[in-house]
């Protein structure tokens, strides 16, 4: 079993994340117009722009790195500009770049990470986690032996050393091969299963359609639709129906010649 982190009470109701009006901008470039939205407990919910969208400047202020120039954040009960403390004590951010020590073995980060956060066992934590993250063959073995996907399931397993309740994904999959990207996913699907609520922010449509419970699109700075993904689908008008003869699409390919799916 992880250990658990003392999360203050009365922050397990209503969203685990409410954003309101959040403007944010760099000298003369505006990059948050008033952005608004709200994430469900327990659910993924995907941020979805292209680059220099401001999907990174959302993150970076609902996890008390920067600060909005107006508006307001709340997570899991905290507003981040006057209750800093309690939303770090909430959550969890793995970036675009896996953060994970590569002379250290899988199981020597593990561990590292659970002590620098002085929870009781911490080797029972890293078992648990290995096993979870099917990364149990590894754990003997440097970090920097770890594909891809590997790598980024153990930045993943990392950040939820203690388990907190909100995770940020910020560009998880960010120069990752299509095998890794799945990996990659499977490892999201389980941390929402599992209760933890996932924003998870990316710039490919594939993945938001894949994983998302709901998602919103970040254009110039303001959240234009947001919804689940039958509902945003309904935005386009019906599709002609024409029968032609199904080709496979580049996964089928791909799976099929690595043969694994």
């Amino acid at each position: 079993m992880l250990a658990v982190m003392s999360i203050p009470e009365g922050t397990t109701q209503g969203p685990a994340i409410q954003v309101r009006s959040l403007e944010k901008s760099y000298k003369a470039l505006r990059v948050l117009r008033g952005v608004d939205f709200e994430v469900a407990r327990g659910g993924i919910f995907a941020l979805l722009g292209s680059n220099g969208a401001g999907k990174t400047t959302v993150v970076r202020i609902l996890s008390t790195l920067l600060k909005a120039d107006a508006g307001t954040a709340r997570v899991n009960g905290f507003d981040v500009a006057t209750q800093a403390a309690g939303v770090r004590e909430s959550i969890s951010l793995t970036g675009q770049f896996a953060a994970v020590d590569e002379i250290l073995s899988g199981r020597e980060n593990l561990v590292l990470v659970a002590r620098l956060r002085r929870l009781k066992d911490p080797g029972a934590i890293a078992d648990d986690l290995l096993t979870r993250f099917s990364l149990a063959e590894a754990g003997g073995r440097r970090a920097a032996t770890y594909s891809g996907g590997m790598r980024r399931r153990l930045d993943i397993a990392m950040s939820l050393i203690g388990n907190p309740p909100v995770i940020f994904l910020d560009e998880p999959t960010a120069g990752l091969d299509p095998e890794a990207r799945i990996e990659v996913w499977q490892a999201v699907r389980e941390l929402a299963e599992g209760g933890t609520t996932v924003l998870l922010t990316t710039q490919h449509l594939d993945e938001a359609e894949h994983l998302a419970d709901r998602i919103a699109i970040l254009h110039q700075g303001r959240i234009i639709v947001n919804g689940t993904l039958a509902e945003l689908k309904q935005l386009l008008p019906p599709a002609k129906v024409e029968y032609v003869k199904k080709q496979p699409s580049l996964e089928d390919v791909f799976f099929a010649v690595v043969g694994e799916k």
